[in-house]
Formats: C-alpha cells, structure tokens, sequence
C-alpha cells in the first residue's frame, strides 16, 4: 500500500477541554482568554458565528460579550495539556506511526493495507477519541501531508463530511480545491498569498496549476514544496525523531506590576522550577542560562525598560537548586530599585542529552551530582503523582502578586487531586 497521511485535528480544542468537564456549555458561545485574561485565544463555532475576532482585547469586547451571553474563561494550561497527552496516547494505542504536530494536531501515516477504507478506519479513530475523552475531532486523509492538511479542514467546516474527508477517494478534488482560498493552504503565508492573488493565483487549485518551477524561482522552497505536494507528490515527510531543541524558555507577566526584588526572586524562581522540570522531561542538561525582565511596554508615566543577563553554567544540569541559585544571582545584577516591572523570564540554552553530557565529580564530594540526580527524580515522580508544586522550592514562596490574574479559570480537573471533579449519586 502506498503511503497516506491522515491529519487528525480537535475541534476548538480549548473551548472542548472546557466542555468535557460543564456539559451545559454545548451549543453555547464559549471563549477563552490569555494570559492576565488580556485577548481572545480560543473561540467556540458559536463564538465565531457572532464575529467574535481571534486576538480582540477582552476590555474591548466585555459589554459585547456580556450582551450575547458569551461565557468567557481564563486559559487553563494544565487541562489542557493533559487533555492532549490523552488524545495523543489513544492515537500512538490506535495507530503505529503517528506525528504529533501540536497541542492538538497529530500527523497518521497509513502504510499497510487494511480491511476496512481509510475513511471507515479515520471514524473509528475519531469515535474512540470522543469516547475515551471526550474531545471531537476532524481528521482529513490524502497522498501528501498538505492535502490532508486540506482535507482537514474541509471536514472541519462542512458538515456533509460529518468530521472525515479522504480527499483522494473523492471523484473531483479539484472541485474542492477550487472552494479554498489560496491562503488557507499550509505553507503560504499572508504575505505570499497577497502576491499570489495579484498574479491571479487566488484558489488552492489555481495553485495547484501554477508551473512547479516558477514557484520556486519566486517563492523560494516551500512553496515549491507546496505544489508538489498539491500534485500528489509527498515532499514533507513524517519526522522520524522531534528536532534537537536549541532552547528552553519560561516567563510570564505579572498580574500585576511588581516593584519587590523578593517577589521578583519568587517569581523567577518558579519560571526556573517549572523550565527545569521540563529539561529533565526530555534527558536535557543546560549550559547557560539568561535572565530577562522588563517594564511594561506601553506604561505612560515610565520610559520602557528591558534588561537581560546571561551566565555560562560551570557544568551543564538540570538541578533546579543550581539553575535557581544562577538564575538570582543574574536577577540580583539587573534590578532596579524603585522600577515597576511587568514580565521576568528565564532561557535555558546549549542544551545537551543528559546522557551525553561530561559532568565531573568534585574531589571531596564524589557522590554529590548522583544524590542530586536522585532528589530530582524523587521531586518529579511526586509532583507528577500528587500534582504540580505539592513538592516545591522555598525560593518560589507561596503565591503573590506576580502570578497571572485568572478570574475565570476552571479547576484542573485531571491534574490536581483537590481539583477532581466530584459525582453524587441520589
């Protein structure tokens, strides 16, 4: 069987998670905000069919919100990413060769053929995925990446597909190309959609026709692999392994602005905390580490500061004590008395497989990196167990003015044991 790929994509994938744990918003408007509650970063169909833009600042929006009974809620990373790894592993427990894209975007190559079609195996994926999860989601299948990318979408906004597309099996694809602008296709961006349009190329099949060769004379490699792809021809392979990270990042703004070098030192240290946690995930080690912070952007009465400061570590680790004891030290340089800040950040870079890292064990303390090791192990499994934070650091404090304002955010249903979801029978 000739390779097909399958894009299998959760359908408004924050307004769901939402929806899994308050079955009374289906069929409501349901909008999610940012960071701080500052814009709209998720939208319902329900939301959308209203006008309600990606990206509007919810100050702008709240009487118009209000008014449609839109119920608006703080981002929830933490169900969020959990209810991701759940859709992810049924995929992997479905499926041998699967590619996560994103948070809710996952790549299916099929590659061994199958009793059932690809479109009765695509509803047998996405049967099992809303009924282990709860999470609807539209897959869309075709010989190349881009088209099942296409596909996707198609499924997603017409309801005659009921959530599945095999574009390849359709009698005219190019039918359905023809409905699709040509900047809605992977691999075009705003820019070169604009251009394309003033050539006459407005359609996803008008690109398809366009000459292979004279894409790529003016629109560099990607699109000529987009055409291609368009063709039939696979240009954009499955990632056999995740790209070696270059860097590890965590910041946030405050809820509020914040002028305290201790809260500041609070809110650093949990943003190493949580980064460094993420390094020992994926058998990282730092060699350097940079600090930044910064004022607020658009403060009237204070001219806009940043600052930044790197340090190269002595051996490269992911020990939270050593990285948070660097990270203080930077901060301590940078901090201006009498400032009010509005973000703090951490970046860890040269980052190295732990296996693979030379670390050198002191004279007189042979032993010491081993017991940190293992501290560090013991740290995770029993945050991982009992939830985020139950084992945490004195340098992060215990809640402050720095944290994020999330007015409406729901509890974390999945990861935290305080936080269950609680059922009664009468």
């Amino acid at each position: 069987m000739k390779a097909v790929f399958a894009l299998v994509d959760c359908n408004n994938f924050y307004a769901s998670c939402e929806r899994v744990f308050n079955p009374k918003l289906e069929g409501e408007p349901v909008v999610v905000l940012s960071n701080n509650d500052g814009c709209i970063i998720a939208r319902s169909n329900e939301a959308k069919a209203l006008g309600i833009k990606m990206g509007a600042p919810y100050f702008q929006v709240r009487d118009f919100l209000r008014e449609y009974r839109v119920h608006v809620l703080s981002s929830n990373y933490a169900l969020y990413g959990d209810m991701s790894h759940r859709v992810m592993s049924i995929l992997h427990r479905l499926e041998p060769d699967v590619e996560v894209y994103s948070i809710d975007e996952a790549f299916i190559r099929f590659t061994q053929a199958r009793s059932q079609s690809l479109t009765e195996c695509a509803r047998n994926i996405r049967t099992v995925v809303r009924r282990d999860t709860g999470i609807p989601v539209s897959i869309g299948i075709g010989p190349t990446k881009t088209l099942a990318k296409l596909a996707n979408r198609l499924a997603k906004k017409d309801p005659r597909w009921d959530g599945v597309l095999d574009i390849s099996s359709h009698p005219d694809p190019d039918s359905l190309m023809s409905s699709v602008e040509v900047g809605d296709v992977w691999g075009i961006g705003h820019k070169s959609a604009e251009r394309l349009k003033a050539c006459g190329v407005s359609t996803v099949l008008a690109l398809k026709n366009v000459d292979p060769s004279w894409m790529r004379r003016h629109y560099t490699i990607t699109g000529f692999r987009t055409v291609m792809e368009l063709l039939g021809v696979p240009m954009v392979s499955m990632a056999e392994q995740p790209a070696d990270r270059k860097s590890m990042a965590c910041s946030r703004c405050f809820g509020e602005r914040i002028r305290s070098l201790a809260e500041l030192n609070e809110a650093l240290s949990s943003h190493v905390a949580t980064a460094a946690e993420k390094l020992r995930s994926q058998g990282l080690v730092a060699s350097c580490l940079n600090v930044f912070l910064m004022t607020a952007r658009f403060a009237k009465d204070d001219a806009y500061i940043t600052a930044n400061r790197t340090v190269e570590l002595p051996e490269a680790t992911s020990h939270t004590p050593v990285l948070i004891h660097y990270a203080l030290e930077c901060l301590r340089c940078m901090f201006r008395e009498g400032t009010d800040y509005r973000k703090i950040g951490v970046v860890f870079t040269g980052l190295v497989s732990e296996a693979l890292a030379s670390r050198q064990p002191t004279l007189f303390d042979p032993g010491r990196l081993d017991r940190m090791d293992s501290l560090m192990k013991t740290v995770d499994q029993v945050n991982a167990r009992w939830g985020r934070d139950t084992l945490r650091y004195g340098a992060m404090g215990f809640g402050g003015r720095w944290q994020m304002h999330r007015e409406r955010k729901t509890p974390s249903f999945t990861t935290r044991w305080d936080q269950l979801p609680v059922v009664r029978a009468s």
